[in-house]
């Protein structure tokens, strides 16, 4: 879910503000630098995060990171004809590109999401995604909506695509409670036999900052004994101070997403 009103940043790393932080291949961001605010990017990069890569729903970096340890992993948001071109040139640049996403939330438009056919995504993959295949590239398929639509339009796009998109893990979205959260994945798993799931959008939205904490204690416990999970980003929105919520665990693939206001500075609070 994806707004040019309330801009998403989803941070996978626990809140630790001492010295010795491990990092960890599971833990990523996605964020868009806001150049009002660059002390922000900043937080990102510091010692005491333990982020080892990032995306911003484009093709191409974030300069902010340009002199950074992040590794950068490109999405093709909605339809593109210069996605191959631009990961391509930044592999032959030397750039380490080991992954990357595609089609935000294709099957819904409402909040975000990138509203594309699924036979258009199928053509678009084909063209743009696959051939990334033969350069190593892990190729992440489309991530739906946790709506019933989600797996009609996922149904449609493997049938569109007539074995020829070749995908590696799915990412997963979900906006509700524990259970339908563990459900969903279990679904997901279940009609997708062997394949990895990287659950890059979760929330038990609109209930309040304790049943938020529960939820996303309580969903990384579960998740972490699950081997085929390998990300984790729940989310949590404090729209009423425009600030930045993180909450400590001890798990390496927990973490959270938030929503802050693009014209607010970013606080962390621990």
């Amino acid at each position: 879910m994806y707004s040019s009103i309330i801009f998403q940043a989803l941070i996978l790393f626990p809140c630790v503000l001492g010295q010795g932080v491990t990092r960890s291949p599971k833990r990523g961001l996605v964020y868009v630098p806001n150049a009002k605010h660059p002390d922000d990017d900043r937080l990102w990069v510091s010692p005491t995060s333990d982020l080892t890569w990032y995306y911003n729903y484009e093709s191409t970096p974030s300069p902010a990171f340009d002199n950074s340890d992040l590794e950068f992993v490109p999405q093709l948001w909605g339809s593109s004809t210069t996605f191959l071109d631009d990961v391509q040139s930044q592999i032959k640049g030397g750039a380490n590109i080991s992954y990357v996403l595609a089609f935000n939330e294709p099957d819904g438009g409402d909040n975000g999401g990138s509203n594309i056919p699924a036979d258009t995504a199928a053509q678009t993959w084909m063209r743009e995604i696959e051939p990334l295949k033969k350069m190593g590239v892990k190729l992440g398929g489309p991530a739906v909506t946790g709506a019933p639509t989600g797996f009609t339009w996922l149904q449609n796009f493997f049938t569109a695509c007539a074995g020829n998109c070749s995908v590696d893990f799915l990412p997963v979205h979900w906006y509700g409670n524990f259970e339908g959260l563990a459900s969903h994945v279990g679904q997901v798993r279940g009609t997708y036999k062997n394949m990895s799931i990287w659950v890059t959008e979760y929330a038990n939205n609109d209930v309040s900052l304790e049943e938020s904490q529960i939820f996303a204690n309580q969903s990384s416990q579960f998740f972490d004994r699950i081997e085929y999970v390998y990300l984790l980003a729940p989310q949590v929105a404090l729209k009423a101070y425009h600030r930045l919520l993180v909450i400590s665990t001890d798990t390496l693939i927990s973490g959270l997403s938030v929503a802050v206001s693009p014209t607010s500075a970013l606080t962390l609070l621990c």
